[in-house]
């Protein structure tokens, strides 16, 4: 059992350690923010603020908790942040990536029961087909 908890907290280091890389510009209550969403969503598997408040363990009330990570998200992502984060990707990935990209459920022409179906203009077909709900 003592070797779960060793990963766990050795886990949650690893996750602080990047929330710090990447809120290290930004004032006091939002690096908190910032590491508590990354490691309450990661450590809950879930993006529900209830869910994430449950991995935090705080002395709070559950409520006043999911208050204040609410009025966090409503402010957005401030640039600084943003700007971190997106300099470390570029330390990660190559000059030349390579991206799959999987356009099999593009069109779905049977299909007819899926959210917000609208019309595809499929051009891999000889003739123009709309594909549509019925």
């Amino acid at each position: 059992m003592a070797n779960f908890t060793s990963n766990t907290y050795t886990l949650k280091r690893k996750i602080l350690t990047f929330s710090n890389k990447i809120s290290k510009q930004l004032s006091k209550p939002d690096r908190k923010f910032t590491a508590d969403i990354t490691y309450g969503m990661l450590a809950s598997q879930s993006c529900l603020l209830t869910d994430v408040v449950d991995q935090l363990h705080e002395d709070s009330k559950k409520i006043n908790i999911v208050d204040r990570l609410s009025r966090h998200l409503d402010k957005g992502t401030p640039a600084k942040a943003a700007v971190s984060y997106l300099q470390m990707l570029k330390k990660w990935i190559p000059s030349e990536p390579v991206i799959h990209i999987d356009d099999s459920d593009v069109v779905n022409p049977d299909g007819y029961k899926f959210e917000s179906l609208g019309i595809v203009r499929d051009g891999s077909e000889s003739t123009s087909t709309d594909h549509a709900p019925p």
